[in-house]
């Protein structure tokens, strides 16, 4: 008999790390090829961790809800020899291409100068037992946080911990102590402009202590004994942290436009039966929706960017992420990367695929990052517009609500008239930073141009 060392495999390029949710095999159980082991989850989305081999489950390295970083050794299973060998060959490419993943994903300068023995001793320096990744050290010691003040700091990872986000918001938002590390930094001849080395979106300019301060009190909250007390779950954490600090970070504002899309339905209502024969697919309203959106972007490619300090960043890929909600009531947004080089049969294709695998907690890490843009659909709930909040890093965030059928005034060469039509609205959160009223007005009012002028005649 021989033992394989089964390691966390790798989940998305930005991904170093997991938590283990929850072990399906227990120690002696008797486990056949691709059997699941074990569910983990990272800041996104749950993940299960098939065996690449069969055999017995001899040892967990790791119980639920340890921190593990990818790469790592999780279980040993005990193999036959000809079996063990040929899983090892077979593991060799996919070990080697895991092992950078181990690395930090976020490059904090002057961190290659630290040394591993001062982040050992300031852990070891305070009588927390809380966990911290070696990432949450490292960042932590370059900006001169404390132990003690980092167990202040809320986490939303599993059962509080503290994540990489969490710290780079925390320092983002004016940490309680950055007239102190300003201070240490100055007589250290360390200026503050390094941060600009840190790649987009990492770390920006801290926000005034006084905001943070503000944002950071909390309202009293008086009880009954009627009242029933509900902790948010994993992931209703991590969106209320998330959509807080959007609100912090951007200067948000909605412009609104009203569309008449009376050609859209009919000519839906008209292909969706021989489309659904044809490519064994239902064709929805959102993959129409994301087609136009693609064009408006490239016709106005400065919505299509993100904000680094005072620098703003084009981006080159137009990848447009859906708000899909998920049966625990949350919302996840996964991302469809270059929408405007998908036909509308590819991005019904992938509209379908992605909404499904997301109501299923089967998308993997890499499909939930990388938006450059997101749709949300408000009417899917009956509501007619919204105000969306924007999905950092992005700069906009594109609302659609439903469509109702009203009557509308119509210009026709014998003169006005009024019909009955499919009318719906549309609105535009955009970050007024980098996004004025003339850009974010224009930009949704063209969605609506390219909605209403759809071709009730189109082939597809």
């Amino acid at each position: 008999m021989a033992q394989y060392e089964l390691l966390l495999p790798k989940m998305g390029e930005s991904v170093a790390e997991a938590t283990v949710i929850k072990w399906l095999k227990q120690p002696g159980d008797m486990i056949s090829l691709d059997d699941t082991l074990l569910e983990i989850a990272t800041d996104k989305v749950d993940s299960e961790v098939p065996s690449p081999v069969a055999g017995k489950l001899v040892q967990q390295l790791y119980k639920e809800d340890d921190v593990v970083q990818v790469g790592a050794v999780i279980a040993i299973i005990e193999t036959d020899a000809a079996e063990s060998k040929t899983a090892e060959k077979e593991e060799q490419p996919v070990v080697a291409e895991q092992a950078p993943a181990a690395e930090p994903a976020v490059n904090i300068p002057g961190t290659e100068q630290l040394n591993d023995s001062t982040v050992n001793s300031a852990q070891h320096s305070s009588d927390s037992d809380r966990f911290y990744s070696p990432l949450v050290k490292s960042i932590a010691a370059q900006e001169q946080i404390s132990v003690t003040e980092l167990d202040d700091i809320a986490g939303s990872g599993a059962d509080g911990r503290l994540t990489k986000d969490d710290l780079l918001n925390y320092i983002q938002n004016g940490r309680k102590s950055t007239g102190a590390v300003l201070a240490n930094r100055a007589e250290q001849s360390q200026p503050v402009a390094a941060v600009k080395d840190v790649p987009v979106n990492t770390i920006a300019a801290p926000a005034p202590v006084a905001a943070a301060k503000s944002a950071s009190a909390q309202p009293v909250v008086s009880l009954s004994g009627a009242d029933e007390i509900i902790e948010m779950d994993r992931m209703g954490k991590i969106i209320a942290d998330h959509m807080v600090m959007s609100k912090q970070t951007s200067a948000h504002v909605t412009s609104f436009v009203e569309a008449d899309v009376t050609n859209m339905v009919l000519w839906r209502d008209k292909v969706k039966k021989n489309f659904e024969k044809r490519e064994n697919e239902k064709i929805t309203f959102t993959p129409i929706f994301i087609e136009a959106v693609t064009k408006a972007i490239k016709d106005f490619p400065m919505i299509n960017v993100s904000v680094n300090g005072t620098k703003i960043i084009k981006k080159k890929d137009i990848n447009i992420g859906m708000a899909a909600a998920l049966p625990s009531g949350n919302l996840i947004v996964p991302v469809i990367k270059n929408a405007d080089q998908l036909n509308l049969v590819g991005l019904t294709k992938s509209v379908n695929d992605l909404a499904n695998r997301a109501r299923g907690s089967k998308l993997k890490p890499d499909e939930t990052q990388g938006g450059t843009f997101t749709l949300t659909n408000v009417g899917s709930f009956g509501n007619v517009m919204g105000t969306p909040i924007i999905n950092q890093p992005q700069v906009a965030i594109l609302a659609v609500g439903a469509i109702k059928k009203k009557p509308a005034v119509l210009e026709t060469e014998y003169g006005d008239v009024i019909a009955i039509r499919h009318i719906m609205f549309l609105s535009l959160s955009y970050d007024h930073r980098v996004v004025n009223g003339a850009l974010g007005g224009t930009f949704v009012r063209r969605v609506a141009d390219y909605l209403e002028n759809w071709d009730i005649n189109r082939e597809i």
